[in-house]
């Protein structure tokens, strides 16, 4: 692990990060030293550091620092911007200095058989909060999410679905989700609360690319019920269909494991 570009494995208990989850994160796969889809990974983190009024680390440093950890072997990458150590008190100085943390990690193993049957996600019973300020930015105040994954866990499921407080479906825990009606993609609209991922994106551009029709909409239970398929999304494992979703099954699989198939070779 490198901090501000230095071997380290702690920071200051005075970090805002750690205070406040005041930062932002991106995690990405490492494919023999390669940062897997990096301009996009990179533009999310700077359009989230804006977000949040933080200063971006520059992209030559952390392709450098990336290389530096990773050298030629494969994983899953970690950066984590905070705003940096702080006085007590919420409003943050002026002063600060960002701190930047760039991590490398064995990739997470999962049974190879997800990929094509598909997964049963429990629907969780914590509903996301509503903040138009924060909405698809990937900050570091993951608590939702924690307490869901913990859900989850209990359930025995690998992954969960997550609703907001006026019950609109946002997303997985850690993922995006999508839904295929007809022969259309529909994906829930994020101006109020979850995480725009890298993957959302690429998943919107393989519908732009391929001239299937793609749609933001708000979202419920019902619509996912009478879908023909459903998947989740994200930088880590890819693309998983959804093989069962309460009391209904998913038998359908094709546009599902062609996107698949084009997450995992394209590099865009």
């Amino acid at each position: 692990m490198l901090v501000n570009g230095k071997p380290a494995d702690t920071i200051s208990v005075a970090d805002r990060g750690l205070s406040y989850g005041d930062g932002v994160f991106r995690t990405l796969r490492v494919q023999q030293g390669s940062p897997f889809c990096w301009q996009r990974q990179y533009d999310k983190l700077r359009h989230d550091c804006l977000a949040l009024q933080l200063s971006c680390p520059d992209e030559d440093n952390l392709l450098q620092e990336l290389k530096q950890l990773a050298g030629s072997g494969s994983g899953v990458a970690k950066i984590t911007v905070t705003r940096g150590i702080g006085e007590r008190g919420y409003a943050p100085s002026l002063q600060a200095k960002p701190t930047r943390i760039v991590s490398f990690h064995l990739a997470p193993v999962y049974d190879e058989a997800i990929y094509v049957d598909g997964i049963t996600p429990h629907l969780c019973d914590l509903k996301l909060s509503r903040q138009p300020r924060l909405a698809g930015i990937k900050h570091l105040n993951r608590l939702e999410n924690v307490l869901a994954a913990g859900e989850c866990e209990a359930a025995g499921a690998v992954e969960g679905i997550l609703e907001d407080e006026e019950g609109f479906v946002i997303s997985g825990t850690r993922s995006n989700l999508f839904v295929v009606t007809n022969g259309k993609l529909f994906t829930p609209d994020l101006s109020a609360s979850g995480v725009a991922g890298v993957q959302r994106d690429r998943v919107m551009a393989w519908a732009k690319q391929n001239g299937v029709p793609c749609t933001v909409a708000k979202i419920k239970v019902d619509v996912l019920l009478q879908a023909d398929e459903i998947f989740l999304v994200n930088s880590v494992f890819g693309l998983w269909p959804v093989a069962r979703l309460q009391d209904k099954d998913f038998n359908q699989r094709q546009v599902s494991l062609l996107i698949q198939s084009w997450l995992n070779d394209a590099q865009n």
